[in-house]
């Protein structure tokens, strides 16, 4: 049998409404961690009052607030070494992960470091929270989750650059 004697796969019919919803449905919750990172790590680092080890609306003073009803106050201990600098980092990398699954680049990873930035807060900083619905940081936890999980499938990086991996193994096979 020649390879012009296999019949050709019939062509895909296009995609439903319902499948297009499917294959879309994390954008919204990309795009509103992404943004919602982001403008919380800025927010920290333009703000002084929030980067000072000491005083009114200080990282310093929130951890001192929250280190004995934290769930691991240890976490809190290690923060207060030098409030200041944890208080960087946390923006940092705030902003890294909001960018990273705004643009779907290392999405998965960038996920990770978005739900172990809100699990650290969940056991610090609104351990406290009664009932623990009230917390923002456990339900930025779980919504993490499907991104872990799924990655960014459409509209990222992290596509493209799996589709061009395709194309060019296509073009080298025999």
């Amino acid at each position: 049998m020649t390879r012009t004697d296999v019949p050709e796969a019939p062509p895909a019919a296009p995609p439903t409404l319902r499948e297009k919803a499917a294959r879309h449905a994390l954008l919204p919750l990309r795009i509103f961690l992404g943004v919602t990172f982001v403008y919380a790590g800025l927010d920290k680092l333009t703000d002084p009052a929030f980067l000072s080890a000491t005083g009114n609306g200080s990282i310093g003073e929130l951890m001192h607030g929250v280190r004995d009803t934290s769930a691991v106050p240890a976490l809190v201990d290690l923060a207060l070494l030098s409030p200041v600098g944890f208080a960087v980092l946390l923006a940092i990398g705030e902003i890294a992960v909001g960018l990273g699954v705004l643009a779907g680049l290392l999405t998965r990873l960038a996920a990770a470091g978005g739900a172990l930035i809100s699990l650290s807060l969940w056991l610090t900083v609104s351990w406290q929270v009664s009932p623990y619905y009230y917390g923002n940081d456990l339900a930025y936890l779980m919504a993490w989750l499907p991104l872990v999980l799924a990655g960014a499938p459409d509209y990222s990086l992290d596509s493209l650059i799996r589709a061009r991996r395709s194309e060019r193994s296509e073009r080298s096979a025999p």
